[in-house]
């Protein structure tokens, strides 16, 4: 679904994205680990043309994305779901006004439809849309943003969700509450996921494979017994959350 070739990136002085090669299976969901600045955030960035690389290819669906044809991008914006660490909601809106937002942007919907479809997505997120929908994101918990800006994501039926450490900052119930919520939304809606993350458990709960970046480069890949078994030393030192020995990571994304 996703082939990125060569990639390279970087700010200034310092290169973030070395060349990477990575290729996410149709269906599936992939995780890309690693520490926080390392470089997750670029990536995935670069799917959706918010950035645009030094090197390198990336194609989506089939197509090369061309980052000078903001016609093609856009077009494949509209294939692609983006959940931000943060949610990103529109704090002056409530959730019936988030969750509307791009269906009144990309289609011509009418306001009863768009009810049904908002209502339909906020119970797919384990949300009841009558005590939720007249909301505001400061009366919300930081799950609760979570999963309204994940049903935000959901409502045009993406093909392709990107997740943005989906578990940052959330206590552990809701964290696997959130991990749960990803693996149904790939069962229920085929979507293919990519998941970034530095959360160890949570990423093996919710991953069907996995990538590792370490120093630009991805190093390892593979399921998730593949792993749990690796001798790579840098991956074995990340799983294990051992700090022996030097492990630099870049503090750019």
């Amino acid at each position: 679904m996703i082939v990125i070739k060569g990639l390279k990136k970087s700010f200034g002085p310092k290169c973030v994205l070395n060349g990477i090669n990575l290729t996410i299976p149709k269906g599936k969901t992939t995780v890309i680990l690693g520490l926080s600045g390392g470089g997750k955030s670029t990536i995935i960035k670069h799917i959706v043309g918010l950035l645009k690389p030094d090197e390198g290819e990336v194609w989506v669906d089939g197509e090369k994305i061309e980052y000078s044809d903001e016609e093609q991008i856009l077009r494949i914006r509209k294939k692609v779901g983006f959940l931000f660490q943060s949610g990103a909601l529109f704090d002056s809106m409530n959730v019936y006004e988030n969750v509307a937002f791009p269906l009144r942007e990309h289609t011509g919907l009418k306001e009863d439809a768009i009810l049904k479809r908002i209502t339909e997505r906020l119970e797919m997120v384990g949300l009841k849309p009558n005590e939720v929908m007249h909301l505001f994101p400061d009366e919300l918990s930081g799950g609760m943003r979570k999963r309204v800006g994940l049903a935000r994501t959901i409502v045009l039926d993406p093909q392709i969700i990107l997740y943005d450490e989906p578990t940052s900052g959330l206590d552990p119930i809701t964290s696997d509450l959130i991990s749960q919520m990803i693996i149904s939304l790939k069962k229920r809606l085929g979507v293919t996921s990519v998941l970034i993350s530095h959360d160890i458990k949570e990423s093996f709960k919710a991953g069907d494979y996995f990538a590792m970046l370490y120093d630009g480069k991805i190093i390892e890949t593979g399921d998730a017994e593949h792993f749990k078994k690796t001798k790579n030393p840098y991956v074995r030192q990340f799983l294990d959350g051992k700090s022996e020995g030097p492990i630099h990571f870049r503090s750019v994304e």
